[in-house]
């Protein structure tokens, strides 16, 4: 059973029978919003990027995007750089994946952030959500649904951080601008 989540919702990354998650998919997925024009509606294609920035104790230690699909411990993935978004029609256009088995004890933070490469604005944006899943058995666990568009270009979505011997997922949903996790830093550094 999945769970919906709100901005600032934290969610126990355990399984039901109190076992802990060994191997987690953040998704990611988005539509072009259809815009009215003086031939009828018309999309433009949309171009989010999906990050994993790996943090310990507040200093960012790797980033996972499509110039560097993998962390240099190997822990986390990403499973490419999808430029048009809406192929899944709702499913994962972009998606990282965390063997958080892997994980160096050292990492206690990996904040999953979503950005318009092209910058276009979120108001160009629908459908957009970020979803994390139980990668052993692709049962979704959560859910946050980016709603209300607007005009900023990025977006800080979730953070997976270590709560005692297991990990809890923290919906953030903060707006920030910029192109590049490297643009987003400033907005991700009060969330840890």
């Amino acid at each position: 059973m999945s769970v919906n989540l709100t901005k600032g919702q934290a969610i126990s990354l355990e399984k039901n029978d109190g076992a802990s998650l060994t191997a987690v998919r953040m998704g990611l997925g988005w539509q072009a919003a259809k815009r009215r024009g003086l031939f009828g509606s018309r999309t433009r294609e949309i171009d989010l990027d999906a990050s994993a920035v790996l943090f310990a104790e507040k200093q960012p230690i790797d980033v996972v995007f499509f110039r560097h699909l993998v962390s240099d411990d190997g822990s986390v993935r990403h499973t490419g750089d999808n430029l048009v978004g809406g192929v899944g029609q709702g499913g994962d256009d972009e998606a990282i994946l965390v063997d958080l088995q892997r994980v160096p004890v050292h990492i206690d933070q990996i904040v999953f952030t979503v950005n318009s490469f092209t910058g276009q604005t979120f108001q160009e944006v629908e459908n957009a959500f970020c979803r994390l899943v139980d990668e052993t058995n692709g049962q979704e666990l959560a859910r946050y649904t980016l709603a209300g568009g607007g005009e900023y270009t990025a977006q800080i979505m979730a953070k997976v951080h270590r709560a005692g011997s297991g990990w809890t997922m923290t919906a953030l949903g903060t707006p920030a601008n910029g192109r590049t996790f490297q643009d987003l830093m400033p907005s991700i550094l009060p969330h840890l």
